[in-house]
């Protein structure tokens, strides 16, 4: 996701939990948020990527400043 400040992280390397900071999730829905992160992991998930939790926030959300400190 370009612009998006992505980590991902894993306690078992099964159960993935994919942290997402993009100012383009401003003014969407939890569900409109996790439509887009699906459509940009694509076909993997489902098949290589099965247990994937989102948590997924703006940078003010997130407590970022516009420089991304």
């Amino acid at each position: 996701m370009p612009g998006a400040d992505v980590r991902v992280e894993s306690d078992d390397n099964v159960h993935y939990v994919a942290h997402v900071v993009n100012a383009d999730f401003a003014g969407l829905s939890r569900i409109q948020r996790h439509r887009r992160v699906h459509a940009a992991i694509g076909e993997a998930l489902g098949r290589e990527i099965h247990a994937l939790s989102l948590d997924l926030k703006t940078p003010e959300e997130a407590g970022q400043t516009a420089s991304g400190d």
